[in-house]
């Protein structure tokens, strides 16, 4: 049994669904490019936590509701606090080629849609 309450669960995959607004497929496209590996912190000088974060974000779109576990479910809060702290922090001008936009989309949000 979940740890969670449905009610709980359902807040999360809707908050969730608010922040991440890149499909699964864009999310691995964007993943696979050199501007994606380019931004984020890593404390071993490997991969970002961000990057590692969105290849975690791409298991979550495929996994039903159902069978989200509760670690599933921290995660996607994790995600949509990152999402709401950073969007928050949103530079003046054109943010089109910007490590903040890059940033944002290792976490599944394009602010540019």
């Amino acid at each position: 049994m979940s740890g969670a309450s449905d009610t709980d669960r359902e807040g999360t995959r809707r908050e969730f669904g608010e922040a991440v607004n890149m499909s699964a497929g864009d999310l691995e496209a964007w993943l696979a490019t050199d501007e994606s590996r380019s931004v984020g912190w890593s404390d071993d000088g490997g991969e970002s936590v961000g990057h590692a974060s969105g290849r975690r974000i791409v298991e979550l779109l495929h996994t039903k509701q159902a069978d989200l576990s509760d670690d599933d479910l921290a995660h996607m809060r994790k995600v949509v606090g990152y999402v709401h702290r950073h969007t928050a922090q949103r530079p003046k001008g054109d943010v089109t080629r910007t490590k903040w936009r890059y940033s944002l989309m290792n976490w599944g949000h394009d602010p540019m849609k």
